[in-house]
Order: structure tokens, then C-alpha cells, then sequence
């Protein structure tokens, strides 16, 4: 039996033991279940916009009153570039190994950092020739849940992700069930909307091995009206979230890291309807489209459908005709 507390008589004590005892435990909640943090992984071809859309997505949510953690999960790491006005955010790789040789642990101070209410950190990646930058992401990863990833209380965490590559890094959040929903950015140009497919293809290849992750839908930017993006979406059965321009105002204020996802700001309202359509979007199980299918949203001038594959005879590989040579394979005779 344990010590009584100091100045407590036993008889007191015990009189506080029934009093505990007495009291009802709280009712079963039987309300509307709150939400959860929302985990959204959002993919796209590099240079198509993830990091403009989500630091001004992410600004805007934290706005409304949410409480927002951006990562950046692409080794050139300049996710966070925009939202701290372009200064580099240490990464967690490149801090993870300078406190490995000092002999010291990672603290959340050393690689999260906040502005206006968002929390944002780069995963980083390793250097040129040094490394794998899948292998780089899962390292990154498995230091997050050291740090207590699973236990942080977000109502949203964007990851952002590299869709030109699909090796098993990049592919992480879609393969292990890390996050609930997929979000692609894409344009009007082939080989955007090829990273996309490729997400899907993803998507749809874990479903079928009992994955949970959906793609919730499209943001297409720098719309210049043509609708090959919007034509993508509706062929693979996902919704278009956003339709950001191809506006000068915006490539200016982007090229000089200037947020305009502010609620005073013109551009105010298209990411205040984006945060309120990432946030109610459903996953989707998406229809891949096949190659043939991809080029076909676009005019035959621009791909080179007209083109015939001619195929290549061995004359014009050795510039001789070609000399057929008999075979040295020992064939048996059936018994």
C-alpha cells in the first residue's frame, strides 16, 4: 500500500478513496465525431507549382484559424522558400547529421519553424552523388516519428512530394497508408499531366493491395484556358479543386516570394475556396488513363500522332545486309 500523503489523517484518506470511488465516469460520447488531423500528400511534376500552391494554401488555412504544418519532402528543398519570404530552412537530414557528430539529439526547435501560424520543415535530401533521395525521405521520416509525428495535434499536415520520381520514398505516404487523401497539381502540358496519371496509377495499384489512400482531386495552375487538365480530370474521375491563372501579377509576386493567399489580398478568395475544398474533399479511387489515351487529349501537331513507327532492319544498325547465322542451341528429341 502506498504512503499517505503529508498532513493527511488516515481516516481523511480514506473518506477522499470513497468519494473517488463514488463518482460516475463520463458518458459515452454520442455526438458528431470530431475530425481528425487531415494528412494530404499533394504530388506534381517539379517546377509546376506545388510549392507556390501549398505556401499560399497553407498561409491561408492558417488564416482561418487552423492550425497548418508544411513539409517539404523534395530534396531541393524549396517548399518553405516562399512562405519565409526565401531564406532556406535547415533542413532535417542536414541537421540530423551535424547533431549526429556532435553527439547531440534533434530537438523540434532545431527543424520546425513557424510563421503568421504556420509550422513548416524541410525533409531534405542528401547531396549530389552522395545518396538516394527516396532513402533520403524515409530517414527524414523516421526521425519525424521520434520527434512524436504521430502525436502532434494538427488539423492539417501537407506533405509535399515530387512526382517525377516513383521510386519507394516518394512514394511513401500512397504505399504505407501515411496520409488520407492525394491532391495533384498540374497544367495544361503532357508531361504534367503524365506525373499526375503516374500518381494515379499509384493510387489505384495500392487500392487494389488493400491500400486506403484516394486522390481528392486537381489543382490546376497557370490555366491558359486550352482545358487539356480539366479534360484529364474528368477522364480519370477526379474533381478540379482550383483553377489558378496563368497571371502575370501572380508569376511577379511569386518570383519576389511574396504570399498572396492573404484574406485582404485579390488573389484572397480563389485560395479561401481552395483551403475550403481541400478540407471537404473525399478520397477518390481515380481511373488511370493509358498512354494512348493521355496523348489523345491533346491536338496530333503537338504529340506526334500522325507519326508511324517504322521498324528497324539490321542494314541500318551495321550498314550490311543482314546474315542470318544458324543457332547453337542442342535440341532434344522427344522420347
Amino acid at each position: 500500500m502506498s504512503a499517505l500523503p503529508v498532513n493527511v489523517q488516515p481516516a481523511q484518506f480514506m473518506a477522499q478513496l470513497r468519494a473517488e470511488a463514488a463518482m460516475e465516469p463520463a458518458p459515452v460520447h454520442t455526438g458528431e465525431v470530431k475530425k481528425e488531423t487531415q494528412i494530404i500528400a499533394i504530388y506534381g511534376k517539379g517546377g509546376i507549382g506545388k510549392s507556390f500552391t501549398l505556401a499560399n494554401l497553407s498561409y491561408m488555412m492558417a488564416q482561418q484559424g487552423k492550425k497548418v504544418l508544411l513539409i517539404g519532402c523534395d530534396p531541393k528543398s524549396d517548399t518553405t522558400s516562399l512562405l519565409f519570404g526565401g531564406r532556406a530552412c535547415p533542413t532535417i537530414i542536414e541537421t540530423s547529421s551535424k547533431k549526429k557528430l556532435a553527439g547531440e539529439a534533434v530537438a523540434i526547435g532545431d527543424v520546425c519553424f513557424k510563421r503568421d501560424g504556420v509550422y513548416a520543415m524541410e525533409l531534405g535530401g542528401p547531396e549530389v552523388g552522395r545518396g538516394c533521395g527516396g532513402r533520403g525521405i524515409i530517414h527524414g521520416f523516421e526521425l519525424l516519428e521520434k520527434l512524436g509525428f504521430h502525436e502532434w495535434g494538427f488539423d492539417y499536415v501537407l506533405l509535399d512530394f515530387l512526382g517525377d520520381v516513383v521510386c519507394g520514398g516518394f512514394g511513401l505516404p500512397i504505399a504505407r497508408d501515411m496520409c488520407q487523401k492525394v491532391i495533384v497539381v498540374a497544367s495544361n502540358d503532357l508531361q504534367s499531366l503524365y506525373v499526375a496519371n503516374n500518381v494515379c496509377s499509384a493510387v489505384e495499384y495500392f487500392r487494389k493491395l488493400g491500400g486506403n489512400v484516394g486522390v481528392a482531386g486537381m489543382v490546376i495552375n497557370r490555366d491558359d484556358g486550352t482545358g487539356e487538365a480539366m479534360a484529364f480530370a474528368d477522364a480519370v474521375g477526379i474533381p478540379v479543386l482550383s483553377v489558378i491563372p496563368a497571371d502575370d501579377d501572380i508569376r511577379r509576386k511569386s518570383a519576389s516570394y511574396e504570399i498572396i493567399g492573404r484574406p485582404d489580398s485579390v488573389w484572397g478568395p480563389m485560395f479561401a475556396q481552395l483551403a475550403e475544398n481541400v478540407g471537404s474533399s473525399s478520397p477518390m479511387r481515380p481511373k488511370p488513363m493509358t498512354q494512348d489515351g493521355l496523348l489523345g487529349l491533346f491536338s496530333a501537331a503537338s504529340v506526334g500522332r500522325d507519326v508511324v513507327l517504322e521498324p528497324a532492319t539490321q542494314f541500318d544498325m551495321c550498314g550490311k545486309t543482314e546474315n542470318t547465322k544458324p543457332t547453337l542451341e542442342v535440341v532434344y528429341d522427344e522420347v
